[in-house]
């Protein structure tokens, strides 16, 4: 299985430039746990934005996300996969950057996002399907 199979093809982008709480507005509106963050242009980097980055540098430190920006907090550049790339190697990859989530890109768009909870799920389809008999 391929991280295509498996990515939700949805993504939601965000502006470095907007607020924290533009940011947690967007994510709970959207039921989305991460936010993949715009390139200033083409040759600059994509970010992301997850609910652990809120908690642990703005939450955890009594930080003002009203005046705070998403460009603080965010991790910038990203870990990516490619579409094709098998869902194992997308496991180690995820296993030894510590990472949780990871945009599918193809080299010139976003195309999904992958995360550590759809691997589980299709890991615990794959094993439901192997048991029967």
């Amino acid at each position: 299985m391929k991280a295509k199979d498996i990515m939700v093809k949805e993504i939601i982008m965000i502006d470095e430039t907007e607020t924290v709480a533009v940011a947690v507005k967007k994510m709970s509106e959207k039921k989305v746990s991460c936010l993949i963050v715009n390139r200033k242009d083409y040759e600059d980097a994509y970010g992301i934005i997850t609910r652990r980055d809120v908690v642990n540098k703005v939450v955890a430190l009594g930080q003002n996300p009203y005046e705070l920006q998403v460009g603080d907090i965010m991790t910038k550049p990203l870990v990516t996969v490619t579409p094709n790339l098998n869902i194992r190697y997308v496991a180690k990859l995820m296993s030894d950057t510590g990472v949780r989530r990871m945009p599918v890109f193809d080299g010139h768009k976003m195309m999904g996002i992958i995360s550590n909870s759809d691997i589980f799920r299709s890991f615990t389809k794959y094993l439901a399907e192997s048991e029967s008999f």
